[in-house]
């Protein structure tokens, strides 16, 4: 549904900005609606800023960062952790324990097996490798204190964010805008994206959800009003996500998960989990945890796409 607060405070004669640059390996977006008195240098300055705050905490290829470091810590050392690292951590063990695993933040080392981390291999590890690796992950072994934001870093436990950190940045991107009164907006990074309020026309934010090369499946056009949208899938680079449950890539046939939902962060986790789980169980979970999603598998009968059952409310309203 439109909300009538943001009828009420589109300005039609607003200009519609394009602001841009880098952060996680990747590309941050912004196009907005500009508010009076609105100054881009300002804007653009403060989003890098948080940006930046956000890597220093949680980025895997930091040697630097928090996450770095309680990687690094000794058995029994806990951790206190600032407010993003915390939200990330609390949501990302939350949806492990409803995925069973399928999405698992603590898989650090098994991804840093296969050169999808810092390092680079010479050759896939062996099964012996995996095995060891998997002893030492696994979110069960954390223990987190929500009330007191501190993390127990068990014994060579390696975290590895980047499956909810970068949904996690969307939002904080978007919430930052809508604090300096910028509140029609769509943000990007990465292929993860937000979008609030409307364009000065009157419409939402339209995006397509594009179908793998190949298939024959029409784009999806979703009106982003206060929705996120996040996309998981190996149509792009390969085979890179990572079952945590094997160790191995994930042999679910899905080569694009797609999770619409008023969280970024939560789409980006649920999109890697409903990668890994599969459109049957995947789209079970979904439906029964009200998610709304799109899952393209590819198997031996061709290219299908499969629909959760709020996903197709959505579209039938």
């Amino acid at each position: 549904m439109i909300d009538p607060a943001a009828v009420a405070d589109r300005d039609p004669a607003a200009a519609i900005v394009d602001l841009n640059g880098e952060t996680m390996g990747t590309m941050w977006h912004v196009r907005l609606a500009a508010p009076r008195g609105f100054d881009a240098t300002t804007v653009r300055g403060a989003i890098d800023v948080r940006l930046d705050g956000i890597v220093a905490e949680m980025s895997h290829w930091e040697p630097a960062s928090l996450l770095s470091r309680f990687n690094r810590a000794a058995a029994g050392q806990w951790c206190a952790l600032p407010p993003d690292f915390a939200t990330v951590m609390a949501q990302g063990l939350a949806i492990a324990g409803i995925t069973d695993g399928a999405f698992d933040p603590t898989i650090g080392s098994v991804v840093d097996l296969w050169g999808f981390g810092p390092r680079p291999v010479a050759a896939p590890p062996t099964s012996a490798e995996i095995e060891a690796a998997l002893a030492r992950s696994g979110w069960r072994r954390l223990a987190f204190e929500a009330g007191t934001r501190r993390l127990r870093q068990p014994g060579g436990l390696s975290l590895d964010l980047s499956g909810i950190a970068k949904g996690h940045a969307v939002d904080a991107v978007a919430d930052l805008l809508q604090t300096r009164g910028i509140r029609h907006t769509l943000v990007e990074i990465g292929g993860e994206l937000a979008g609030h309020g409307l364009r000065p026309d009157g419409e939402p934010w339209w995006v397509d959800l594009e179908a793998p090369p190949g298939a024959d499946i029409p784009p999806l056009r979703i009106a982003l009003h206060g929705l996120s949208v996040a996309t998981s899938g190996n149509y792009r680079r390969g085979d890179h996500t990572i079952d945590p449950r094997t160790g191995r890539a994930a042999t679910s046939g899905v080569i694009a998960a797609s999770v619409i939902h008023s969280s970024a962060l939560f789409a980006d986790a649920w999109a890697t989990a409903l990668t890994v789980l599969g459109p049957a169980k995947g789209a079970a979970l979904a439906s029964r945890m009200g998610i709304a999603a799109r899952i393209v598998t590819h198997d031996d009968a061709g290219v299908r796409e499969t629909m959760t059952a709020p996903l197709a409310a959505m579209l039938a309203d």
